[in-house]
């Protein structure tokens, strides 16, 4: 996510590392390289230049203070700017009426419906809300089949109709089955265009009227970059909207538009697409964003996502089987499912601090347990139960059955006799051995 961007943002700050003191000249050339990172990354000109001036403003009021160097300061100042820049606080979605009907616009290949999936899976499973899909795309092929589908993957209700070619009618109707039946949220998914014609805007501003929605999100494909910031404008101006989601962030996006929109159309990001599981959509955070633009992490999001995969009842049982040395391999494999529950492997580390510099050339393969889970399933249940079974033979076999080799079935092993010991070691209090253990003392080996 931002990767360009981060690294030239970064190459940029190498301007100022040595320099005892921020002047005129050296924050000059900064600014040069950061305003050409912003234009590289499809940032509008204009945006592009206010903002290296607000930059170039505060640091040269600025005195760096003796425990930070010049670059360290440019990063806190680029940091803040860069939050307010993208909306300063996190906007939340209203879903105040009974029901609230929260309606979908965008142009065709945006992620519209994908969106309108994962929407009501997050309110299902988050906010606790009964939503209706409402399917009122009448035109693009599979359209409704698609929807659907996505209603069936997350578990929420679905209201169609396809004799129906009236996509006013087909909301109005909608709002009333979701009184009827108990459901307080409907996500109306709209038909897209492949640009913007007057016939789509005046069709969803009829939509607009009918249903009188307490919440319009725009939602616009971020790899398109200037192209999307003057769709979100062109919306704006027919719908008023209420926020903007922005799509595919996962992909070789340059992050133009997630740092343009707010600034054109003066309406926040609520939501970000992060991956094309169904449960890849994050309420977005322009500080957080910020943080992680700059390689700074995002430390309160990944906390986050950890909160909701893991429960405290589990955690209890976990710590139970540690101390009386009872955790064997199953206990490992739910942990394994519980972290790639979290999301893209990368986009995890990414939110590490100072690790999405360290690994913008790795590539980390969302699958990057598979050759783990392997080696475990092809273990018996008695193996998995108590490690201590496994003899030469045995791992020969299982090395056999997972496709692995002995030695990365006894690396695995030894690992997870490792990490049993550091846990225990918590547990216990024992930080002072398990900081001997990480540097390599001890006659342990060093990890």
């Amino acid at each position: 996510m931002f990767e360009n961007l981060s690294e030239k943002l970064d190459k940029a700050f190498k301007l100022l590392k040595g320099q005892g003191s921020i002047s005129e000249i050296n924050v000059a050339q900064t600014m040069k390289e950061i305003r050409k990172a912003l234009l590289s990354a499809d940032v509008d000109f204009k945006t592009a230049k206010s903002f290296t001036a607000r930059v170039k403003e505060k640091a040269m009021g600025q005195k760096v203070l003796a425990a930070i160097n010049p670059g360290q300061l440019l990063t806190k100042i680029m940091q803040e700017e860069l939050a307010e820049l993208m909306g300063s606080e996190h906007s939340e979605i209203n879903l105040k009426g009974s029901p609230a009907v929260i309606l979908i616009a965008g142009l065709q290949g945006s992620g519209k419906t994908t969106f309108a999936g994962k929407l009501a899976l997050l309110l299902k499973s988050k906010k606790n809300k009964r939503p209706l899909l409402v399917a009122c795309d009448v035109y693009r092929p599979a359209a409704i089949d698609q929807i659907v589908v996505l209603a069936e993957q997350v578990g929420v209700a679905i209201f169609q109709d396809r004799k129906s070619k009236n996509p006013v009618e087909i909301a109005k109707n909608a709002i009333k089955h979701a009184k009827a039946n108990g459901h307080n949220v409907v996500i109306v998914d709209t038909a897209g265009r492949l640009a913007v014609d007057e016939k789509m805007m005046a069709e969803i501003t009829a939509i607009k009227s009918a249903t009188n929605p307490h919440e319009i999100l725009f939602v616009v494909d971020s790899m398109t970059g200037q192209d999307a910031v003057n769709t979100a404008k062109a919306f704006n101006d027919k719908l008023n909207y209420d926020g903007v989601v922005l799509t595919k962030l996962d992909g070789d996006t340059r992050g133009g538009a997630a740092l343009t929109i707010r600034s054109v159309v003066d309406k926040p990001i609520k939501f970000i697409g992060t991956s094309e599981k169904m449960d890849g959509l994050d309420v977005f955070h322009p500080d957080r964003m910020a943080s992680r633009i700059l390689g700074m992490g995002d430390v309160i999001s990944l906390v986050e996502r950890a909160q909701q995969q893991f429960d405290e009842d589990e955690a209890r049982k976990v710590q139970k089987k540690i101390a009386k040395n009872k955790f064997g391999f199953d206990d490992f494999l739910k942990q394994i499912q519980q972290v790639k529950k979290m999301g893209n492997m990368k986009d995890l580390v990414g939110m590490i601090p100072g690790m999405g510099k360290a690994m913008k050339d790795v590539d980390i393969d969302d699958d990057a347990f598979k050759g783990i889970e392997a080696i475990i399933y092809s273990m018996t249940k008695e193996e998995r139960k108590n490690p201590k079974l496994l003899n030469g033979s045995r791992k020969k076999r299982i090395a056999m059955g997972s496709g692995s080799t002995v030695v990365e079935v006894n690396q695995l092993i030894k690992q997870f006799s490792q990490m049993g010991k550091m846990m225990k070691m918590m547990q216990g209090g024992g930080g002072k051995q398990m900081m001997q253990m990480m540097q390599g003392k001890g006659g342990m080996p060093k990890m």
